[in-house]
């Protein structure tokens, strides 16, 4: 038995819904309003979501996201009275299951519901069985980053071409090496093609490699990257950047793995498994005649959507403990603790960056930190206290009035500036020691050791927000 949400303002849609659903030993539930919906999404635990587009309160393709991130993850159906491909276009790449067109048949509904209930007991019997990877340095255990560490070990065990997809810093040679090195073809080289940075003139030799006296300077003869790939993993960095004559080059190897060095007549092979990165958007490139459809279509056999830090603020701790050691270690300074203030700044910051620019991030700080032992927000770089302290900044509507051009701004009840404080240093504390004690899994030395804290003080603390060190498995 599966449990069902329906947002839909047709109510005649959600009783002939919600009737067939029951006659399939299915719960449903209904929403008249995305509001409503949203509200019911949040609170239930669904398996599946029937979403309308056009709904009174705005456009349901408005609230996929946000939907398929409540708890249950819910898989989204999306159905429509308006034959919009856009719409389609926009729900398939945000995630929806699938889209159908009213008016519908009980088979054209049962068909996909079907097929999503098969997949979410896939995934349950998968989950229960996860699979071993070895991380390769990729810290973390938010939802968006576990989801993305399964593709990866999913995908380390084919052969087949994966495009990593992600923007500038996401970590995209971090995840190309977890993909090597948890595949068949790890004892062999994981060769590097940075493809922003290939020379100019002599892009296939570097490639392909060359014949002794195949052009001034070529004294003798050299493998190019992609026979020092042979048999391990060749990948390509920023893929988006090869120009067009060695990406039709490069077809050719991609379909034969066959080439040729410059200069030489005779064919060589290279059995090589190829990952391609990129931050830029292929699709459009290739309608803009910068990128060849035949190679994009060879490229992502499988492709992984590397998660943006701003979508798994849970690793922030995890990733500034670590890195913070590595950082410390590398300037020989002692291991920093971190007050709740630092952390509050770090996950009110959007990291456009990502993990990159968090790295550079820390390291500055504790540069200016040198011996202090714990992190405060004074230690990082002003352009990001500036960015959380804007977003903090909530500035009043003013209403404009013809007749009285300087009218006054009526400002809002706030509360004496020592409570204020109180209260949001009182709520901080409590976030930092939970986030503490759920990193630590409640072992109080640990605790201990990352806080900077005596133990009689983290105890006292912990007993005046109520947090207990039980619950959690052992460290």
């Amino acid at each position: 038995m599966a449990d069902v949400l329906i947002i839909d303002d047709d109510i005649e849609m959600c009783a002939m819904l919600s009737d067939l659903l029951q006659s399939l030993n299915h719960k449903p539930t209904y929403a008249l309003t995305l509001a409503e919906g949203i509200e019911k999404a949040q609170s239930g635990r669904f398996d599946v979501v029937f979403l309308d587009v056009r709904m009174p309160d705005g456009s349901g393709l408005d609230i996929l996201n946000p939907i398929r991130e409540t708890p249950s993850a819910p898989e989204v159906i999306i159905m429509t009275g308006l034959g919009d491909p856009d719409g389609a276009e926009i729900a398939i790449q945000n995630g929806a299951w699938d889209y159908i067109q009213k008016p519908f048949s009980a088979k054209e509904i049962m068909l996909p519901l079907m097929r999503v209930l098969q997949y979410r007991d896939y995934l349950k019997t998968a989950r229960q069985s996860p699979v071993v990877l070895n991380r390769q340095g990729i810290i973390g255990d938010s939802p968006k980053l576990m989801e993305c560490l399964t593709a990866i070990a999913q995908a380390a065990n084919t052969d087949a071409n994966i495009l990593l997809a992600g923007e500038t810093g996401t970590g995209k040679e971090l995840f190309a090496r977890a993909l090597h090195i948890n595949s068949p073809r790890s004892a062999k080289d994981f060769v590097i093609v940075d493809c922003a940075a290939l020379p100019g003139t002599l892009i296939e030799s570097t490639l392909f490699g060359h014949e002794k006296g195949a052009f001034t300077g070529a004294e003798q003869s050299k493998e190019g990257l992609i026979k020092h790939a042979d048999g391990g993993t060749l990948f390509l960095d920023e893929v988006g950047e090869m120009g067009l004559e060695i990406q039709k080059a490069f077809l050719r190897i991609l379909q034969e793995r066959r080439f040729r060095r410059v200069g030489g007549k005779r064919e060589l092979k290279s059995d090589f498994r190829l990952i391609a990165a990129t931050n830029k958007d292929l699709d459009q490139m290739v309608k803009g005649g910068q990128f060849r459809e035949d190679l994009l279509h060879r490229l992502r056999t499988i492709t992984i959507k590397l998660p943006l830090l701003r979508e798994r603020k849970e690793d922030l701790v995890a990733l500034a403990v670590h890195y913070a050691m590595k950082i410390c270690r590398k300037y020989g300074l002692e291991a920093k603790g971190f007050s709740p203030e630092f952390y509050e700044a770090i996950g009110a910051y959007p990291w456009p960056g990502n993990v990159r620019e968090f790295i550079n991030v820390l390291e500055e700080s504790i540069y200016k930190a040198q011996k202090d032992p714990t992190l405060i927000p004074q230690h990082l770089p002003n352009r990001v206290r500036v960015a959380v302290a804007r977003s903090a900044v909530r500035v009043p509507k003013v209403s404009a009035s013809k007749n009285v051009p300087n009218e006054t701004v009526k400002q809002p009840a706030l509360p004496p500036y020592r409570l204020f404080k109180e209260s949001v240093l009182d709520d901080a504390e409590k976030r930092y020691l939970q986030d503490l004690i759920g990193f630590a899994r409640g072992n109080m030395k640990k605790a201990c050791q990352i806080s900077g804290l005596g133990r009689s003080r983290l105890y006292a603390l912990m007993k005046k927000h109520n947090i207990s060190r039980f619950g959690w498995p052992s460290a």
